[in-house]
């Protein structure tokens, strides 16, 4: 098992295999976005490696993310590679974020190979503010690849991020839409990542107004219930689902971190919200043994820093971390 330096278990890890995406949300990135050479990626070989060392090192979940992990040439077959830990009990859980514009084709596929569960960003149940958001996104693609993931059996987590003046006035809609389809929803402060078109203050909305708010339609109950993230979770009662609010503005949620996120060309960052890197793609490249790999995952785990330093006000209108979202991983 890996522990940091305040005694945190590392069990889960967060890997982008592409900083592409076929949507341009507002908060996450610019619409003219310079993506990666495709030479600098890791190869699937490359990650499934890559995630192996961690199974042995002790993980016990892993997230594939991007940009939009779906969008990766070829990408089921790391699914599929990977459910080998699944099968041999080395790994509890894997999963995937997903815009889920490719869920219609591959939902039935990531069932067949040991997924279970999915985390799907959905900001708003309005097609014409969908688009508005997503800049490029169909709304109604993805409906039909919720739809199909429900169908095929996997349970489906709704992701929302709270904006200000865009979706604020749309959540006790989705908490009603949600606790019909049998669905979990999470709401998610804005972060100060990346530098995207537009003042982000102007989108920044404290989770702890809206949960104010929505205790006075709905009765929260309070949930010991923990995923591997960092959402702290109520109970709807009228709907019998379940909220999430992941809030690092206005809760700092580190205390209990046992993850850490690995970028599609191999670099591990410790802290969402700190600069401080490890390179696990030399080693991983240097020696088709992975002795030098393990080693450096050590070393990186070793100076996990205790928290973030997020700060979103107009005195800082500027992000905390320069690398954008989709290159760390969603």
């Amino acid at each position: 098992m890996m522990i940091d330096p305040f005694e945190r278990a590392i069990t889960y890890v967060r890997v982008s295999v592409t900083d592409r995406c076929d949507f341009r949300c507002v908060y996450c990135m610019a619409e003219n976005m310079t993506f990666l050479p495709k030479k600098e990626l890791l190869s699937l070989e490359e990650l499934d490696r890559l995630c192996t060392a961690f199974v042995d090192l002790g993980v016990r979940k892993i997230r594939l993310t991007g940009g939009e992990p779906l969008v990766r040439r070829n990408i089921m077959t790391l699914f599929e590679s990977l459910g080998r830990h699944l099968r041999s009990g080395g790994l509890e859980e894997l999963t995937l974020t997903t815009n889920g514009s490719q869920l219609e084709r591959y939902a039935e596929e990531l069932f067949d190979y040991g997924v279970r569960r999915v985390n799907i960003s959905l900001d708003t149940l309005d097609p014409a503010k969908f688009e508005a958001i997503t800049r490029w996104g169909k709304y109604e693609k993805v409906m039909a690849g919720i739809a199909e993931a429900k169908q095929a059996g996997l349970h489906v987590k709704i992701n929302a991020v709270a904006l200000k003046g865009v979706n604020d006035a749309e959540f006790d809609r989705m908490i009603a839409w949600c606790g019909a389809e049998g669905f979990d929803l999470t709401l998610i402060e804005t972060m100060p990542l990346g530098d995207i078109d537009g003042d982000r203050t102007e989108q920044y909305l404290p989770l702890s107004l809206v949960r104010a708010r929505l205790a006075r339609s709905w009765t929260l109950t309070d949930l010991p219930d923990r995923t591997g993230g960092p959402a702290r979770y109520v109970r709807i009662e009228e709907t019998g689902g379940r909220l999430g609010f992941i809030t690092p503005m206005t809760h700092n949620f580190c205390e209990s971190c046992n993850r850490v996120r690995v970028t599609c060309t191999g670099k591990m960052y410790m802290c969402l919200g700190q600069e401080d890197e490890a390179d696990l793609c030399t080693p991983l490249r240097a020696s088709e043994a992975d002795e030098r790999l393990k080693q450096a995952i050590l070393e990186g785990i070793g100076r996990k820093p205790k928290g973030h330093d997020f700060v979103i006000d107009r005195r800082h209108n500027k992000p905390a971390v320069k690398r954008h979202m989709s290159v760390t991983g969603g």
